[in-house]
Formats: C-alpha cells, structure tokens, sequence
C-alpha cells in the first residue's frame, strides 16, 4: 500500500505489556526487541517504570511499554507509582497484551483481568513460560478461560526463552498497529537514557545476589558517568533504608558488593561497547521507599 505521494505506507502505535508481577513481561520484551533493555529477575515487581522498547521491521514500528506487575497492595509511595503507571498503561495504548505465567493463574491475575474489561481497547492475551509446564494439556483449559472472557482476539502461547510463539506474537501485533509514521529510527530499540539503564543493570545484579535478603528496599542512582580515552568511568549510589540493610549489600569484607560490581560492570561493557570502571557506594536513605522526594529524585515522578 503507497500513500498518496508514492511512499509506502508506515504503521505505528503503542503496545502495552500488562499483568501480576513475575510472569514474564521484561524477559518478553528484551525477545521481542532481540536485544537486553529490561532487567529480569525471579522477584516479583523488578520493574518499576514503564519502559519503552521498539519494535521495526518494515513498514511496521511496535512501541511497546514494559510496565510495573500490577498488584493490589499499595502500601508504600514506591508501590502506588508502580501501580498508578501500569494502569495509566490501560488506556493510553493502541494495543494491549496481558501477559499470563502457564499453569499458575491467581486472584492477580483476575484483577488485572477485570481492569482490562472496565476499559475499552483492542487485547491479547500471551500465556507466558510454557516450556515450564509439564502438563501441556492444561494450556487448554486456560486458553478457554481467557477466550471465554470475550476480552481477546488472540491467545497464544509463548516461551520467550526458547523463542517460541514470539514471531507469532510479533505478527499479531504489527498487522493491528494504526497507519501513521515511524516515531523512533529503525535501529532504535528504547528511549531510555544511558544512566537509566546502567541503574538498571546494577539493581538487576542486585536482586539476584540478594534473594530475599531486601527484595525491593534497593535504588540505584548514578551520580558520575565520565568517558575519557576509551574509559568510561561510572560512580553509582546503591540507596538501602536501613543500616542493616547496607552490612547484607556489602557483605563480609565487601565481597558481596565487589561481585555485584562486577557482573554490573561485564553488562555494562556489553551495552557501552568498551571498558567500563564502575565504582559503587551504598548509601541509607531511611524511608525512601515512601517519601515522595525522594522518589522524585531517584526519578520515580
């Protein structure tokens, strides 16, 4: 199809990736894009923005917005922006994908499905990691609970790790994007800034490091990105809310921060394509995680 001018023409429009947290969405999404721009980790609610990651091939440009699990405790200041952003997610997209974990349906999962039904849009619906199922013969029954629904027009299995069902999920999605002109050029895969996604990175390692430990009392601020001579040197605050918390972060000796630092640091280079010297601080900010100042600063406005 060519425009009036004889250009071909270009589709483009927002896709909204929606569900509880843990089911998927970041490691979806860095598959869709080929390439890492969303921190994964096992822990629920790892990401706290709605990251933009883009999507090109031909005339058609996916924007897609990872955003926060949408859960329903919103105690902390922290908690009630990731929630708040998710569901501003449900009505200012072209499309939305609810993302849900095969096998492992919850009340959550049911919440996020009621909020999709109370606002009008086009949806599909991904059941997420089925290469973890063992019972292949339960997708069924979960692919006639979501059709059932009458929310969807698509449900379609995917495992993003083994790159199953993705280029279906691709497919589906480009041939419902809007006509309109590409917003970002074709080698362009995020909006994010260098900092964000070196912040990322090192809360990325983290939470893997950590476990349990403090699953989401950690921020991430770099306060020195410097590039001289092929080295770019890097100066990272790591924010805790307590001082105990900070004694887990460093470990005995500081091994623990020295190991962080250095897987960070092997992504880091990846990203930046040359050698990085990362130097970490951590730092306690008692009640961050509900003051609004601070959030702000942290850049959680």
């Amino acid at each position: 199809m060519t425009s009036e001018t004889g250009a071909a023409e270009q589709f483009c429009g927002y896709v909204a990736l929606l569900g509880r947290p843990n089911v998927g969405k970041s490691t979806l999404l860095n598959h869709i894009v080929r390439q890492k721009i969303s921190i994964t980790s096992r822990k629920p609610q790892t990401t706290r923005h709605n990251l933009i990651g883009v999507d090109t091939e031909g005339r058609h440009q996916a924007i897609y917005m990872d955003t926060p699990g949408i859960h329903q405790r919103t105690e902390k200041a922290l908690n009630r922006f990731m929630v708040s952003n998710a569901k501003a997610a449900l009505k200012d997209v072209d499309l939305r994908v609810l993302v849900v974990e095969a096998g492992k349906w919850q009340a959550e999962d049911q919440h996020v499905l009621d909020l999709l039904a109370a606002v009008p849009g086009e949806n599909l619906a991904v059941l997420s990691k089925v290469d973890l199922l063992a019972d292949k013969t339960l997708l069924l029954p979960e692919i006639e609970r979501l059709h059932d629904s009458g929310l969807f027009t698509e449900v379609i299995p995917v495992s993003a790790l083994k790159f199953d069902g993705v280029e279906d999920l691709r497919a589906q999605i480009f041939k419902r994007l809007p006509a309109g002109p590409h917003l970002f050029a074709e080698d362009e895969v995020t909006d994010q800034t260098v900092r964000h996604l070196v912040e990322e990175i090192v809360r990325e390692k983290l939470m893997r490091q950590l476990g349990d430990e403090i699953p989401h009392s950690t921020a991430v601020l770099v306060e020195r990105f410097v590039e001289e001579d092929g080295l770019t040197e890097i100066h990272a605050d790591i924010y805790v809310e307590r001082d105990g918390q900070k004694r887990i972060v460093i470990g005995k000796q500081g091994a623990r921060l020295k190991l962080i630092g250095s897987e960070a640091r092997k992504d880091i280079e990846r990203l930046l394509d040359g050698k990085v010297m990362l130097h970490l601080f951590v730092k306690v900010r008692k009640g961050w995680t509900n003051s609004n100042r601070l959030l702000k600063r942290l850049g959680y406005d």
